[in-house]
């Protein structure tokens, strides 16, 4: 009963908050790029001002180091406000389209009007950063936005609500914290964007929900992200960005190399680099290292810890790693050969710090191996030989590609971000996430007579020459 009249009491503030930001939309999409800056100079400042307990925050929540923090939470925030402040103005500003000749007389031009009241659900695994990005593109584009962020990391999710709190009005922006049950309230409001990052699973749920209202989506998702090393990538080098990039955040990262396709010839050579760098990185033991987090909660453990056994009940061999602790939810960065294609980890995404490393013979069998499975958010390749690098690239679909690095394209604010079908649709980041949250509305201006006005009822030959000069000619 008394859970009844809890989800009763949230849905009721939930209700409440849409309500209010409805009525308060017409108002905030009149906002001037002036006045939009200033809105996005409060947030950076507030921003700055709780660094130390964003920091804290995820410590908390799952041991997140301080520098991991400022380096994939802070530093994008801040980078992505000084980016949008720096074009705001010309990416508002009507764009002029050239009119057809026939049209003679007319203008036409784009102007970008805010959608509305915008719904942004963001994941655990980067709260500060996947919530207030899309919300820089949402104040960006003239919207109010209800931000929903993981009940996974209670602790970040509050300092996000105090960060909010202390720019915004709840009219404008909100934060609405809670379980599964307050996604499910904020999921039937008729909102006019939703912007999700999670599982594929559980986009499909959100774009259900969506389509009752006819609302438009940007699905940030996820899935089994390939990185390609070929017999001529610089193999010291590789293993350091791999490393780097598999394992910070315990693998938590959407973006991260899902699995390794190395070219025979080279695949000893570089896993021996690849053990190195774990040692240099993270220690002979990495339960105690300062630098090396934990899964966010014992649900996630045991699922990572799942795949692992499943994998080596399958025939997998353990090449790096391997110890785990349920106690303290730690496993330990693990590289895996011999992996099976039939088992979990190679078949789920792994969301953690396992790494199945798969040896190939020709680029066409690598090639083939990735197009065989859903397309990936990010397909990352090292290689020096420029025709393989263009190859990969025509040959595959991804949401979007490192060539000789991994995961750096997230930083380029000049780059739009996100899948394509299984994992993602739409983009993101700069003038991307500005489009994304406002819709492009196009005009025609008549401005005097024109050629269109012979062209109406009656209809003779005269006209219908005229016509057929148009089709043949324009």
């Amino acid at each position: 009963m008394e859970n009844t009249v809890l989800e009763s009491k949230s849905a009721t503030t939930i209700q409440r908050i849409f309500d209010l930001q409805l009525r308060n939309a017409p108002v905030v999409a009149k906002a001037t790029a002036r006045e939009r800056i200033a809105k996005l100079d409060r947030l950076l400042d507030t921003v700055l001002r709780n660094r130390q307990a964003m920091r804290d925050a995820m410590f908390a929540d799952y041991r997140k180091p301080p520098f991991e923090v400022d380096a994939v939470e802070v530093l994008p925030i801040t980078g992505a406000i000084r980016h949008t402040k720096s074009h705001l103005r010309r990416w508002m500003e009507p764009k002029r389209v050239p009119t057809p000749i026939a049209f003679m007389g007319s203008t036409s031009w784009v102007q970008y009007e805010p959608k509305g009241v915008c719904l942004i659900i963001s994941p655990w695994n980067f709260p500060f950063n996947l919530s207030f990005l899309p919300l820089v593109s949402a104040i960006a584009a003239g919207n109010t936005a209800i931000i929903k962020p993981s009940e996974m990391t209670p602790h970040s999710s509050a300092v996000i609500k105090k960060i909010v709190a202390e720019v915004f009005e709840e009219n404008e922006v909100a934060v609405v914290e809670g379980d599964v049950e307050a996604s499910k309230a904020l999921l039937v409001l008729p909102f006019n964007h939703i912007f999700f990052t999670g599982a594929p699973s559980i986009g499909k749920q959100v774009m259900k929900a969506a389509a009752e209202h006819l609302a438009s989506v940007t699905l940030e998702l996820g899935g089994k992200s390939p990185t390609i090393v070929d017999e001529t990538a610089d193999l010291a080098t590789t293993a350091t960005r791999i490393i780097r990039g598999k394992f910070a955040n315990c693998g938590q990262i959407c973006i991260s190399p899902d699995y390794l396709l190395v070219q025979e010839k080279v695949y000893a050579e570089l896993l021996d680099l690849m053990k190195q760098r774990l040692v240099e990185s993270y220690g002979e033991d990495a339960s105690k290292s300062d630098s090396y987090p934990r899964s966010v909660n014992a649900r996630h453990f045991h699922r990572v810890k799942n795949y692992l056994d499943d994998a080596i009940a399958k025939g997998a061999k353990i090449l790096a790693g391997g110890r785990t602790d349920a106690a303290t939810n730690y496993i330990e960065p693990t590289l895996m050969g011999d992996v099976p294609d039939g088992s979990l980890l190679m078949q789920e995404e792994v969301f953690g710090p396992l790494l199945p490393v798969l040896p190939y013979r020709s680029l066409d069998e690598a090639i083939a191996f990735v197009n065989a499975g859903e397309r990936p958010l990010t397909l990352s390749i090292f290689s020096k030989n420029k025709q393989t690098q263009r190859r990969v690239l025509a040959e595959t679909r991804a949401g979007n590609s490192c060539v000789n690095h991994c995961q750096l394209h997230f930083y380029n604010h000049d780059l739009p971000f996100g899948g394509v079908n299984n994992s993602g649709i739409g983009k993101s980041h700069g003038w991307y996430g500005f489009e994304a949250f406002s819709n492009a509305r196009a005009v025609y201006r008549q401005d005097f007579w024109g050629v269109s006005e012979l062209l109406r009822a009656p209809y003779d030959g005269m006209k219908q020459r005229i016509l057929d000069m148009a089709i043949r000619w324009l």
